[in-house]
């Protein structure tokens, strides 16, 4: 983890402020439940709504006039407008899921969220996913913890695999390791519930124990990854390497509430896939 701090006197913004914004831009939410959800598929077959767009173009707006310094890289941004200023953003930039769980969205299906990190140097230094539904913000800032509504966020510290509840997405898992899962699963109980960033944010919570999903772009892990982090969790990528925020490329995550769920776990899929420890993702 790096070790530098946001600290106000250098320009990095008070964690407070980013969830104002981020609660602020959230507000057409109900507006456009009444007015009806039309959503369109996008080239990778993912959706993609007029909140979507809606809540982007409002932070990327205010986060510029406030913040300009930093660049800033959404969900639904060209590939091109996303690798220049991924490459080119010296200061650091601001990554934006504006609507995580669209698809949910769209479908009525009540669970989905706004997520928003500040990465500076390759790591998130600031982060905030926020849940309209429930009213639950979740927040942390580099090396002072992270929080709930406020409240301190604690990962548990104990726990075996068959206790826990884990969060897989197999369609983006390798054959064997999905077969194993499957059919001898390490854990208690499995789900998948469609919104990686809040996904993260359950994970903090110790809601669910255990992490696992084979591609996730920067914007699904940017600012859940902190949070857990800050939480006390942990998470690498099924080839054992940390999560670098400062790159578009696609990673894998393995994560759990403790170091110590995290080695069971990752020994268990060692054991149970042919996945090379070195593999490139």
């Amino acid at each position: 983890m790096a070790t530098n701090t946001p600290d106000a006197d250098a320009g990095i913004p008070r964690i407070e402020e980013i969830i104002r914004e981020v609660k602020q831009s959230a507000a057409i939410i109900p507006e456009k439940f009444v007015d009806g959800i039309v959503s369109q598929q996008k080239l990778d077959g993912s959706l993609v709504t007029e909140v979507d767009q809606t809540i982007q173009d409002s932070l990327k707006q205010a986060l510029y006039s406030r913040w300009p310094r930093f660049g800033f890289i959404g969900e639904e941004m060209s590939h091109s407008e996303q690798v220049e200023i991924c490459e080119n953003s010296v200061d650091g930039f601001w990554v934006l899921d504006p609507l995580d769980g669209t698809t949910n969205f769209a479908a009525g299906f009540l669970f989905y969220g706004i997520s928003l990190a500040l990465v500076i140097d390759g790591f998130p230094v600031l982060a905030v996913v926020y849940d309209p539904v429930r009213e639950e913000c979740f927040s942390a800032v580099q090396g002072k913890g992270s929080r709930l509504n406020g409240l301190p966020l604690h990962c548990p510290d104990t726990g075996e695999l068959a206790d826990c509840i884990a969060n897989i997405d197999y369609k983006r898992l390798v054959g064997e390791l999905a077969s194993q899962l499957v059919w001898c699963p390490p854990y208690r109980s499995q789900r998948n519930l469609g919104s990686s960033v809040l996904e993260w944010c359950w994970l903090a919570a110790g809601r669910i124990q255990l992490y696992l999903h084979g591609g996730q772009k920067l914007w699904d892990f940017s600012a859940g990854y902190l949070i857990l982090l800050e939480a006390g969790g942990a998470a690498t990528s099924l080839s054992g390497l940390p999560l670098d925020c400062g790159k578009l490329r696609k990673r894998s995550v393995v994560a759990a509430v403790n170091q110590q769920l995290l080695r069971q776990w990752v020994d268990w899929i060692d054991s149970n896939s042919k996945i090379s420890r070195s593999a490139p993702y």
